[in-house]
């Protein structure tokens, strides 16, 4: 909470960071956060009663393979599993733990949903938290892509070691590069309100329509990911402070966290508590908490979502693999929108994601993955990547096929018929 004079100087939050977000860690180990979105099981353009859904999931917490189950602000549901040694005791975590959730949540009268951004309408806060009613009168002072964000989106997020210390400038910079790969050839959010959005992941361009100081990329090209995160911290936007555990006030001005840090704010100046609490209102596609977040990715259904964790996993991990992923993303390193817009369509992003794939298939064997994983990869990469496609791509099929959007989904391999 704030202080009312100032305590926080800028060794201190350095010191956090380096010592925090950047804690040398190499030990192989691999975390998912999965979300998906609720729909009613009758008609999935309709709302589910939350409630329902909350009191079903209740009766199966906690979950066997430890995974972590919390709800966004309109209803999704996050699991997260723990970090686990490798991809496959991940993915087989996960797996376990989603079905389980299925279950309860079709006991409820709904059913889960994986696509990167409802495709029938924008969601409304479901969710009744402080945090969540400061975030939203935050982000509505400049439009409605921060509500669609928080409420109408979900997505894939893979948790990587930071490296050591050697390593952590070479893994910081090859999360960037691959960045819009991996949204391209794993876009799965095309429809907005029922009609093509012209992009394949909607999702991706929401979020970077944010307020750019905490939803853009932090790489700076720096040796020093540390300092760049740090910097990157200092000059996001303060989203709101909160003066006690229920109160949180929303920042109707602009104010850097660092020049909050030097002439404080009628509520006080901040402490490194604050700093701390600042740092997890920071949306950027790779972020740092003493381990990598990569966040780009659209939610996808099985067994798509094992193979992206899958690919992500072995092209950090795999020395030989990753060599091959930084030689083939540096001619595009920083096509976020035309990742977002084109997916695989774009042939660049098409030429590198096969060069990465083929990469990630020859070295998952080289770190123990089992065959079904191995198997969601090749699988992934002959329906899509080797014809230039995403998921996005068969849901426009889709589309344009009936002319409409159907609600019933496909098993397996798509989200939609």
């Amino acid at each position: 909470m704030p202080s009312p004079r100032r305590r926080l100087k800028a060794a201190d939050v350095e010191r956090f960071v380096r010592e925090q977000c950047f804690a040398p860690a190499q030990q192989g180990l691999v975390g998912i956060e999965l979300e998906q979105l609720t729909v009613a099981a009758g008609d999935p353009a309709a709302c589910p009663d939350h409630a329902r859904v909350r009191a079903a999931v209740a009766t199966v917490s906690p979950l066997a393979g430890g995974s972590r189950l919390t709800f966004e602000p309109g209803g999704q549901v996050e699991l997260s599993s723990a970090p686990l040694p490798g991809v496959t005791a991940a993915c087989a975590a996960l797996t376990g733990d989603l079905a389980t959730v299925c279950d309860a949540v079709a006991g409820a009268g709904a059913r889960l949903l994986a696509a990167g951004l409802d495709p029938w309408r924008d969601r409304s806060r479901v969710v009744e938290e402080p945090r969540y009613r400061a975030m939203e009168a935050y982000f509505g002072a400049d439009g409605d892509e921060g509500g669609r964000m928080m409420c109408s989106t979900a997505a894939l997020q893979v948790n990587l070691d930071i490296g050591e210390a050697s390593a952590q400038a070479r893994r910081w910079h090859l999360a960037h590069a691959l960045g819009p790969i991996l949204v391209a050839s794993f876009a799965n959010s095309p429809l907005s309100r029922s009609t093509p959005t012209g992009r394949r992941s909607e999702r991706a361009a929401i979020c970077a329509a944010l307020d750019p100081s905490r939803s853009g990329p932090a790489e700076t090209g720096t040796a020093d990911p540390a300092g760049a995160w740090l910097q990157y911290a200092l000059e996001a936007q303060v989203m709101l402070i909160r003066t006690c555990a229920e109160r949180f006030h929303p920042m109707a001005t602009p104010l850097p966290f660092g020049r909050w840090m030097e002439e404080g704010h009628e509520l006080g100046f901040p402490v490194l508590d604050d700093f701390e609490y600042h740092l997890g209102t920071l949306f950027p596609p790779v972020r740092p908490r003493g381990w990598l977040e990569l966040r780009m990715v659209d939610s996808l259904p099985d067994p798509w979502w094992q193979a992206a964790a899958a690919v992500v996993a072995a092209l950090f991990d795999d020395p030989e693999a990753a060599d091959e992923a930084a030689r083939a993303s540096a001619a595009t390193a920083g096509l976020w929108a035309d990742a977002a817009r084109h997916g695989l369509s774009h042939p660049g992003l098409a030429l590198a994601a096969a060069t990465c794939f083929r990469a990630a298939l020859d070295a998952l064997p080289r770190l123990g993955a089992d065959e079904a994983t191995i198997s969601a990869v090749g699988a992934f990469f002959e329906r899509f990547v080797a014809r230039g496609r995403c998921p996005a791509d068969d849901l426009l099929d889709a589309w344009r096929r009936h002319g409409r959007l159907l609600p019933d989904p496909l098993p397996l391999e798509s989200s939609w018929t």
